[in-house]
């Protein structure tokens, strides 16, 4: 189970961090990637990270604003958003990416999901 916190409503130019804590014994095993949906769009990728934390990955949209990390003794994934944008708004979802392709953008690659936290953007 993957239980996303810490979306709300921010001015642009601000600042957010959201957590994704996971259940169960295994979660170093996994590669996690945030992914967001705004309304009426499809759902895209935004970060990843790999099992150890050592390699990340970023959407354009967001490199350089955006930073994935993880803490494995916590079973919890970070996203640190800053510079936000009104074009950031979005639900926002963490999921779990067993495997061990090399193909980190493609929802099809993981396979468990938060249920999405809200970020909002005011201009």
């Amino acid at each position: 189970q993957l239980v996303e916190s810490g979306g709300g409503l921010v001015q642009a130019g601000g600042s957010l961090r959201l957590s994704c804590a996971a259940s169960g014994r295994t979660f170093s095993s996994y590669g996690m990637g945030w992914f967001r949906q705004a309304p009426g769009k499809e759902r895209e990728f935004v970060a990843a990270i790999n099992r150890s934390g050592g390699s990340t990955l970023y959407a354009d949209s967001v490199k350089g604003r955006f930073t994935i990390s993880r803490d494995n003794a916590k079973n919890t994934v970070y996203l640190q958003m800053n510079s936000l944008k009104p074009e950031d708004t979005a639900v926002y979802y963490c999921a779990t990416k067993r495997s061990l392709s090399s193909v980190w953008f493609s929802l099809d690659e993981y396979d468990y999901w938060g249920q999405g936290t809200q970020v909002t953007v005011s201009s």
